[in-house]
């Protein structure tokens, strides 16, 4: 999505009022989850819908090691 409106990670960044290494993470799919205000946020600043940016698997969850 971030290709098709020509936008940087940093204008997201500013636009969502998120920081570069986070939004890295979540670009990264290493994310463990997102807060649906910063879903609606990110959907908001592109214009699109959750679904054009989530993605199901059906991989297990990487779990910790301690």
């Amino acid at each position: 999505m971030m290709a098709r409106r020509k936008m940087s990670l940093n204008t997201l960044s500013e636009k969502v009022g998120l920081t570069l290494s986070n939004l890295s993470i979540l670009k990264q799919g290493k994310a463990k989850g997102i807060r649906f205000s910063t879903l609606e946020a990110i959907c908001h600043a592109l214009d699109c819908q959750p679904g054009d940016i989530l993605e199901y698997s059906s991989r297990p969850a990487e779990t910790e090691i301690e």
